[in-house]
């Protein structure tokens, strides 16, 4: 395998020069595999160039999971270890994770968590990559495939400008890893503004469970219209204690001050608003928060996995384009599932039969496809784990398969 993927790489640099020269405008994958101690970069699902790597030994495993290029430096020093050079950085994290060139790549797990590249193929990758390009890391090898689901958005979908159709405004949220307001979408009729492929940058779109943060998030914002002080809408239930009690007094029920399902269901009947969906999609743009809306997942207590798909080869005369996708490993722990309400494994592979679970309401894939364009991708997880996800970053999801 490892003789594969270094003829693969030099038939790269000797037939490729053009493809380096395009690679900003193609969207390129990049995919690590840990067990495989390589790295592959796909346009779609064809194979563009391949390297062996080392990542982290014992002790500094390199996380697995969905992450995408948030800087780069030719010339980088560690500020970690001893000022270590780190030529072609490419960095994945801002807790220290990266891409980066170096002259020891041996066949094994070698470095401190990065992902260390021989000097002539960090060079050669680092003209490939623009800002915001995925790199999956994994365990095992996986790869791209083509994926036709009607879930998945398509340009097409997109209505027309024109007039807003619904004057209900749309209410402040806080995203789960960043202090910003960011719009929620799940009020929203007015139409997507439709723009030419050129003037359009990639989308990043989340779909995960809805969490606890979320529900307190959405109790406060009501409370605060019902005239409550519950303070800003930050998903914290500690400075809500007091609007909860004074609800809980005003509508004769128990005041305990707690956040329970019987108290969120009284304040959504009380504003005169349906009991919100149990799942949420995020999107963002640029690294930054764009809005949220809720959507619908079917068979709550089966897993949803963790996936990326992304979105490319856009048919400006058809509105279609392809979606690839990759599923991960990504094994919850058993207290997690408990809170999620997890009972059942999803059936491995079966990354369609995810997307057949997940109902995003038409209004929110008008407004998704009008945003669509090539580089666009969609990660679905049951729980956005860790706390990398925030300012300046895609969203980042690791994996809780972590060995060594």
């Amino acid at each position: 395998m490892r003789f594969a993927l270094r003829m693969g790489f030099a038939v790269f640099v000797m037939a490729s020069t053009s493809g380096l020269a395009a690679g900003a405008k193609t969207p390129l994958q990049v995919v690590v595999s840990r067990e495989q101690q390589s790295l592959v970069v796909y346009d779609g699902d064809t194979v563009v160039a391949t390297s062996k790597v080392s990542t982290g030994k014992a002790g500094h495993a390199t996380p697995t999971g969905i992450f995408s290029i948030l800087e780069k430096r030719r010339r980088h020093e560690s500020n970690i270890y001893s000022n270590a050079p780190m030529p072609f950085m490419q960095r994945l994290t801002w807790s220290g994770i990266a891409l980066h060139g170096s002259n020891h790549v041996p066949d094994y797990p070698a470095s401190h968590g990065c992902v260390r590249l021989p000097s002539k193929f960090a060079a050669s990758l680092f003209k490939m990559t623009g800002y915001g390009m995925h790199v999956v890391i994994s365990d095992r090898q996986i790869a791209p495939v083509e994926v036709a689901s009607e879930m998945l958005f398509q340009p097409s979908e997109s209505r027309p400008q024109g007039p807003a159709l619904s004057d209900v405004p749309l209410r402040p949220a806080i995203g789960e890893f960043n202090q910003s307001a960011v719009e929620v979408a799940m009020t929203d009729k007015r139409p997507s503004p439709v723009a030419s492929d050129e003037e359009k940058v990639p989308i990043r779109i989340l779909i995960t469970r809805r969490g606890t943060q979320e529900s307190v998030r959405d109790l406060q914002t009501l409370l605060n219209t019902l005239g409550y002080d519950a303070g800003l809408p930050d998903g914290f239930s500690g400075p809500a204690t007091a609007a909860i009690e004074a609800f809980q007094r005003a509508e004769a029920l128990p005041v305990e001050g707690k956040v329970t399902p019987e108290l969120i269901e009284a304040v959504f009947r009380k504003a005169g608003r349906s009991a919100p969906l149990n799942g949420v999609l995020r999107v963002r743009r640029q690294f930054q928060p764009l809005f949220e809306a809720e959507v619908a997942i079917a068979e709550p207590e089966t897993a949803l996995g963790t996936h990326l798909l992304q979105f490319q080869d856009l048919d400006t005369n058809t509105g279609q384009g392809k979606w690839f996708g990759m599923s991960l490993e990504n094994k919850l722990p058993k207290t997690t599932k408990k809170r999620l309400g997890i009972t059942a494994e999803g059936e491995p592979g079966t990354l369609e039969r995810t997307l057949s679970r997940i109902t995003v309401p038409k209004d929110v894939r008008e407004r998704l496809a009008g945003l669509l364009a090539n580089g666009s991708s969609l990660s679905i997880t049951d729980t956005e784990s860790g706390l990398e996800t925030g300012k300046g970053t895609d969203f980042i999801t690791v994996t809780r398969e972590r060995r060594g």
